[in-house]
């Protein structure tokens, strides 16, 4: 499980580390910085793909991505009694991202049963100005430095694998450091590079479980949506990111034993309704919806907009196939507030099979997520056949009883909650006072 992130030098983001916890929320008022630490994670996520300056260069290049405040902030600057203004360089021109994981546990804080410890790894990497990238590539970052380690912080101890240019060094099995018969290039990964499953299995470790994050922004639910067609469908244990399985997603779903869940997920929505899958001879899925008093049932494209993203954030939630880390950015988006307790029970369930990290603007959502984490939200009623009320009691997330709700979230180092706030265009975290406030990172050395 990730334990800690850190950026440095994007867009608002001039030093920010936090904790992560198995379900961590993050809230702040808009243009607080919650877009720049989504983007950051999903750049940080291209790094095990090779991906990382393609990436900047997509948002306007490293000159557009870095901060673009002074380096140091002085106390007499953040009291108002000097004005904001440049000074001259002490260090050189980076942006940094990184972050440290612990030992994979459960929720409640135990080891998965027969398991062992594994996975306590830490990555960073340092992309700062070309020193000759060419005339055509003159604004391509190149990344300076990588490094791979064991345990929660970097020490020199504890460094497995180093970048610094173009040389990469491993350490082997007696302590030693060998060097790569391989030299880089200034804009790919080692993690994308050196492939080495004997010499280097930290870096294999790392960049699968970054190559597994996933990622859920903005869902179309418009007339032409993908998700409101017919589509040829096979088996899908992760929902695309434009929605165009959907059919395919919940079907796959129900058949590989989560039949239960589902049908608790859409009951808890859409009180008395159920979804099915129909399928065509030749093999093409399509959605339907049966409501309580409709004599047919409704296909995908006769929808409301609300009704089919909650469907679509079923789809991605309830997955048989989980990563690593699970981000999702403002979930809230056009669902009705009636909803959001049944989207929270969602997300809080999802943090029993996976990290989840929620970006939000909505506080009804975040404190939907707290009370399923604790069992204590109240289930809406479940229309009888003659259309009266039948009070179920209360219920945690997928349905179950409130006994059964999330363990180890509410109230509890599983669930972080991080306000984001903006000083002087600089995002921080609501109610830090200081270094010591925030957890130990060291950036490793140029």
């Amino acid at each position: 499980m990730i334990e800690t992130l850190a950026i440095e030098g994007y867009r608002s983001l001039r030093h920010l580390v936090l904790p992560l916890g198995r379900l961590t929320v993050v809230t702040g008022a808009n243009g607080a910085g919650k877009s720049s630490l989504y983007r950051s994670l999903r750049l940080l996520a291209e790094c095990a793909l090779g991906g990382a300056v393609g990436a900047l260069a997509r948002e306007g290049g490293l000159p557009s991505t870095l901060w673009a405040g002074p380096e140091v902030i002085g106390r007499a600057v953040r009291a108002g009694v000097h004005p904001v203004q440049g000074t001259v360089r002490s260090g050189p021109v980076a942006l940094r991202l990184g972050f440290a994981s612990g030992p994979d546990l459960l929720p409640d804080g135990a080891a998965p049963a027969g398991a062992p410890l594994t996975g306590a790894y830490g990555y960073a990497i340092d992309l700062g100005l070309p020193q000759d990238g060419g005339a055509s590539f003159g604004l391509d970052p190149e990344i300076k430095t990588e490094v791979v380690w064991s345990g929660p912080v970097l020490r020199p101890a504890t460094l497995v694998a180093d970048r610094h240019g173009p040389s990469v060094r491993l350490r082997d099995e007696d302590g030693s450091w060998q060097v790569s018969g391989r030299r880089l290039r200034s804009f790919d990964s080692m993690l994308s590079e050196v492939v080495d499953p004997v010499g280097a299995p930290e870096l294999l470790v790392v960049r699968e479980r970054l190559r597994s994050w996933r990622f859920y922004d903005q869902f179309r639910t418009d007339a032409l949506a993908p998700a409101r067609g017919a589509h040829v469908g096979t088996r899908t244990p992760v929902l695309a990111h434009d929605g165009a399985d959907l059919a395919a997603a919940l079907e796959t779903i129900r058949e590989l034993g989560l039949a239960d869940e589902l049908d608790a997920a859409v009951e808890d929505a859409f009180p008395g309704s159920t979804v099915r899958v129909r399928v065509t001879d030749d093999g093409r899925f399509s959605l339907e919806l049966r409501q309580h008093g409709l004599l047919r049932p409704l296909g995908s494209a006769e929808l409301s907009d609300g009704t089919l993203r909650y469907l679509l954030w079923v789809a991605a939630l309830l997955t048989p196939r989980p990563p690593e880390l699970l981000v999702l950015n403002e979930p809230e988006t056009s669902l009705h507030p009636e909803l959001l307790p049944a989207l929270g029970s969602l997300i809080a369930g999802a943090a029993q099979r996976t990290q989840v990290v929620v970006v939000t603007h909505s506080g009804a959502l975040v404190r939907a997520m707290e009370e399923a984490a604790d069992g204590s939200r109240a289930r809406t009623p479940s229309p009888r056949s003659d259309g009266s009320a039948e009070r179920t009691g209360r219920s945690g997330p997928r349905g179950l009883p409130a006994a059964h709700g999330v363990p180890g979230l509410h109230g509890l180092p599983g669930l972080a909650h991080v306000e984001l706030v903006k000083e002087l265009g600089e995002t921080t975290v609501a109610g830090r006072e200081g270094p010591l406030d925030e957890p130990l990172w060291h950036w490793p050395k140029r």
